[in-house]
């Protein structure tokens, strides 16, 4: 076993007399091996970070849980829950849960002297953190307490700029019921999120205001929200709720809510599976390619070890001992490659994209230290397996036939 991991040294240090391989060829072995860890890396960021902004952004907008009367209602005119059901204590107990906070939405159309605008009132209790605003208010602050009477209102950008409305103006809305009634409110805040389906639609206003519209006492609200600690948790909480509700109150997750988005996100999945496997077939014949050409600039030096006693299984494990190592020097740099575009891009958000088209104004990164580990350690062994196959010609090379070649 001592002259095996000698000889191998040796061979990937290039260091033995009667080496041929050229280093045109190391080079490109190694190259084809960073490029595919290079790709699968980037591949797997990018997608987990767009899919992690993407729902968080949606997440940001309700929540994971969403708890309402059981009714055939699918208008944005809910029937009213009682936010001091028993069964919500129980379940602030919950360490998965965040936060539990109730709202309400209502129908509403925006009126200035030029244009009119159709949008939802989405009514916010005092317990809601703004945390997912923070850095998407354009002007103002997401701040829905009312002072000397005034209704605070927070838009987003797209409203304001098919209303022509600016921060501190006044914002008329009226509900269309028998008789139509209207609130006067004023612009504290505007946001963007990029979802145009939710900037488009969305204005936020204290649940007071929701609840005088509709004749509820302080006690009732349109629906219940329910933000988790982790989605992983989404499935096995929604089913505490059901449970625990009984069966006044339904239940839905956001990704029942909005469906669409979700299978979407869902599909992007598919294309990262594509873009491994074909990146590891890549990287696989690379190697098969690179050891066959190590075996046949070696062919001498094979029978000459046959000839001095040394087995097949001991000199396969030589080339592939060279090949690993070529294998391992390929996945260093193509990781240190992967791993600064991809900080790079975190930071300074170096490549922008259409935000009406991808929810998002710059290609997201979501670092994963087990996804990259899991393709270092499938792309190691993937290569190692399939230069066994090439490895068998030695098994058929003749000493005495090699050493009359050389």
């Amino acid at each position: 076993m001592k002259y095996e991991s000698y000889i191998a040294k040796r061979f990937f240090t290039g260091s033995v007399n009667n080496q041929r391989l050229s280093r045109a060829v190391l080079y490109i072995a190694i190259t084809g091996v960073a490029l595919s860890v290079l790709v699968m890396i980037v591949s797997i960021c990018i997608v987990t970070g767009f899919k992690n902004e993407i729902t968080r952004k949606v997440v940001g907008f309700g929540s994971h849980i969403r708890l309402k009367n059981f009714d055939n209602n699918q208008s944005y005119e809910e029937s009213p829950v009682s936010i001091r059901e028993p069964f919500l204590n129980t379940l602030r107990a919950d360490s998965r849960i965040e936060k539990i906070t109730a709202f309400a939405s209502k129908a509403g159309i925006i009126k200035t002297s030029e244009d009119i605008q159709g949008v939802v009132i989405k009514g916010l209790d005092s317990l809601y953190k703004a945390d997912f605003f923070a850095d998407k208010m354009m002007q103002g602050s997401f701040d829905l307490s009312i002072r000397d009477g005034q209704y605070p209102a927070i838009i987003s950008k797209n409203i304001a700029d098919k209303m022509n409305l600016k921060l501190n103006d006044p914002l008329v809305v009226y509900f269309i019921e028998q008789p139509p009634r209207i609130r006067k409110f004023i612009i504290k805040g505007i946001y963007s999120t990029g979802l145009e389906e939710f900037d488009n639609m969305y204005v936020f206003s204290p649940l007071s205001v929701i609840q005088k519209l509709n004749n509820w006492t302080a006690d009732e609200a349109g629906g219940i929200e329910i933000t988790l600690k982790h989605l992983s948790d989404l499935s096995s909480v929604n089913q505490k709720v059901y449970e625990l509700s009984g069966f006044q109150y339904n239940t839905m997750t956001i990704k029942e809510l909005y469906p669409d988005i979700f299978h979407w996100l869902d599909l992007q999945d598919v294309n990262v599976i594509i873009i491994l496997v074909l990146m590891i077939l890549v990287a696989g014949i690379n190697m098969i390619s690179t050891l066959l050409i190590i075996i046949l600039e070696n062919t001498a030096t094979i029978g000459l070890l046959k000839a001095l006693g040394a087995r097949n299984a001991g000199i396969r494990k030589i080339f592939i001992y060279v090949s690993s190592g070529i294998v391992l020097t390929g996945l260093i740099a193509g990781n240190l490659i992967a791993l600064t575009l991809c900080y790079l891009q975190y930071h300074f958000h170096l490549i922008s994209l259409p935000q009406e088209s991808y929810y998002v104004s710059y290609v997201p990164i979501n670092f994963s230290p087990l996804n990259i580990l899991l393709i270092n350690i499938g792309t190691l062994t993937a290569c190692v397996l399939v230069m066994i196959i090439p490895s068998v010609i030695i098994t058929k090379i003749n000493p005495v036939k090699s050493l009359r070649y050389e």
